[in-house]
């Protein structure tokens, strides 16, 4: 059993995607600072699954809940945040964790694909803090983490329209953060290095598709651009995460940090 430390004791945080990967790890070290942690996703079996399995791992079982929600869709999100509210009191602390990655070339990659990147990575992003940072701001006190990419400060090939979306949450979240600066709320983001989460294992299902390579093999090929020559650890990212949701990182405001072994100064 994981004891809360009590840092974020009283805080009600939401995470999007939290149902697997990077968010579900967020969500544990949220409760693990003693958070009432709401987790959210489109597939309701996954996040009951992350429900059980958090309630377990923390014995805060009082403290979790899911909501089904498409990020993309505005009303979605106003109706199952509202949900989350109406359970667990006001949202002080949203995790925007939900994105999805399709690798294609410029030009293959079609309109439909190029919205789906901005409805999901952008969109969900912009309609999720619409409907959190009204109370945020009335309350004197929040905190919004964007997780994003090291796709939103660099470039890669074959993903033009994710690293176009990922740099526009970039943007998103310097401007917001000016915006707020003076009344209590900080927006910042996360910009994890390639992950051991299931977007990397479609990637090196699509390498070794494409290529021949080995799974092993694949996975080197990702892992090359880290100076550490390793992949990333969810509970890596979700650490950098809970400390920016803390009183400690009140500075902290509009920064974009890249949790990538190096790959990005």
């Amino acid at each position: 059993m994981i004891l809360h430390k009590g840092k974020l004791q009283g805080k009600h945080a939401l995470v999007t995607g939290g149902g697997k990967g990077i968010g579900l790890a967020i969500a544990a070290a949220l409760l693990a600072e003693g958070a009432v942690v709401t987790v959210a996703g489109r597939n309701e079996g996954t996040l009951q699954t992350a429900v059980d399995e958090l309630a377990s791992l923390t014995g805060a079982k009082d403290r979790v809940q899911y909501i089904v929600v498409d990020v993309s869709d505005a009303l979605s999100v106003k109706q199952g945040f509202e949900r989350a509210q109406a359970d667990k009191g006001a949202i002080d602390v949203l995790i925007n964790n939900a994105g999805q990655a399709a690798s294609a070339s410029f030009l293959k990659t079609d309109a439909d694909l190029w919205q789906q990147m901005l409805d999901v990575n952008l969109n969900g992003t912009f309609h999720c803090t619409q409907q959190v940072l009204p109370t945020m701001l009335a309350a004197g006190w929040g905190r919004i983490v964007n997780v994003v990419s090291t796709a939103g400060l660099k470039g890669y090939a074959y993903v033009s329209a994710y690293c176009a979306a990922k740099h526009a949450v970039i943007g998103l979240t310097r401007s917001l953060a000016l915006e707020v600066a003076s009344k209590g709320v900080t927006i910042n983001a996360v910009c994890p290095g390639y992950t051991e989460t299931d977007i990397v294992k479609d990637a090196v299902a699509n390498i070794m598709a494409k290529t021949g390579r080995t799974e092993e093999q694949a996975k080197a090929e990702l892992a090359a651009g880290n100076p550490q020559k390793r992949l990333v650890q969810p509970q890596e990212v979700a650490d950098a995460v809970a400390w920016l949701c803390m009183d400690g990182a009140s500075a902290m405001n509009g920064q974009s940090i890249a949790v990538a072994g190096g790959e990005v100064m």
